[in-house]
C-alpha cells in the first residue's frame, strides 16, 4: 500500500484543486495537493515537500480532516487529507495542469480521482 498525504487548503469559502499533468496516470483529473510519504518522512513532513515542490508555496498543516484506502487498478492508496494553509508563497504551476479554487458546490463541475470521492462526498454535507 502507497501512502500519500494531501492538503485541503481554504480561501474564504473556496479550496483549492489542481489538475493532474495530462502524462501521468490518471491525467488531466483534478485533485488535492499532495504526494507520496517518503521513507523517513513524517506525513506532515511530506505534506510540506510536496507542496513545495508543487507549488512552490510553504504550508501550515493542520488536523487531519479525514482518511481514505483506494484501489487503483496499479496501486492501493492510503490516503490522509490534511486541513492546511498556505503560510508564504502565492501558488505556481510547477507541476499541474491548472489550478482552480472551487467551491463545495462546484465540485461535480470537475471530474476528480476516484480516490478523492469519498472526501468530496463529506465535503458537500458540510
Amino acid at each position: 500500500m502507497t501512502e500519500v498525504v494531501a492538503a485541503l487548503i481554504w480561501n474564504g469559502n473556496r479550496f483549492m484543486a489542481c489538475q493532474r499533468p495530462a502524462h501521468k496516470a490518471r491525467g488531466l483529473l483534478w485533485e488535492f495537493v499532495g504526494g507520496k510519504v517518503e521513507p523517513g518522512e513524517t506525513k506532515q513532513q511530506a505534506l510540506i515537500r510536496e507542496c513545495r515542490e508543487e507549488l512552490d508555496v510553504t504550508i501550515a498543516v493542520d488536523d487531519v480532516f479525514m482518511e481514505v484506502t483506494h484501489e487503483y487498478p496499479d496501486l492501493t492508496v492510503h490516503l490522509t487529507l490534511f486541513h492546511a494553509s498556505i503560510a508564504e508563497g502565492t501558488p505556481k504551476l510547477l507541476e499541474h495542469n491548472d489550478i482552480k479554487w472551487i467551491t463545495t458546490a462546484e465540485i461535480d463541475q470537475l471530474a476528480f480521482c476516484p480516490a478523492d470521492q469519498e472526501i468530496l462526498e463529506r465535503l458537500k454535507v458540510q
